[in-house]
């Protein structure tokens, strides 16, 4: 695959990451109110803001951890399905972070929610395991594209050489 073609790939994927994780990130806090039956049938077009929504969040917090993932695996032509999954883990741990309010007095972070913090990892290991699928299996692969493949010798036989034959005459 061109380098021009892989970029294309690597785009559309983040975007599917981002809307997996978005869905699962509102799946997931909305779940509690959902398992009120008194609640009703949920609205399809207040169900598309929502997640909408849940996609403009993930995106605009995820981009700078997740590029960073994907210029390692990138460089290093790493192709693990669970490195990608790790990688997803750890850029939704720094989105929630990256949310939490740090107090620099006590160097913690006040206010970690244990479920909301499980929520974005969960969300960026399924968001790690769409960009994999779509970006992640042909990770360095564009720089491959443009040699050609060496010609590869048969390999000879274990035991003694054979002898030599005779001159024709």
């Amino acid at each position: 695959m061109s380098l021009i073609g892989h970029l294309f790939a690597i785009v559309i994927g983040f975007i599917a990451a981002c809307l997996a994780a978005g869905g699962v990130i509102v799946l997931a806090i909305l779940y509690p109110e959902w398992s009120d039956i008194a609640l009703g049938p949920v609205d399809p077009d207040v169900m598309n803001i929502v997640l909408g929504f849940g996609f403009i969040f993930v995106s605009g917090f995820a981009l700078i951890p997740a590029m960073l993932v994907v210029l390692i695996t990138e460089a290093f032509s790493i192709r693990g399905a669970l490195t990608y999954a790790v990688g997803g883990a750890l850029t939704g741990l720094a989105c929630y972070l990256g949310l939490v309010p740090f107090d620099p007095a006590t160097m913690s972070f006040d206010g970690i929610v244990r479920r909301h913090l499980e929520v974005m990892m969960g969300a960026g290991v399924v968001a790690g395991a769409v960009y994999w699928l779509i970006a992640g299996r042909g990770a360095g692969a564009w720089r491959d594209a443009g040699s050609a493949p060496s010609p590869r010798r048969a390999p000879s036989p274990p035991g003694p050489p054979a002898p030599p034959s005779p001159p024709a005459s």
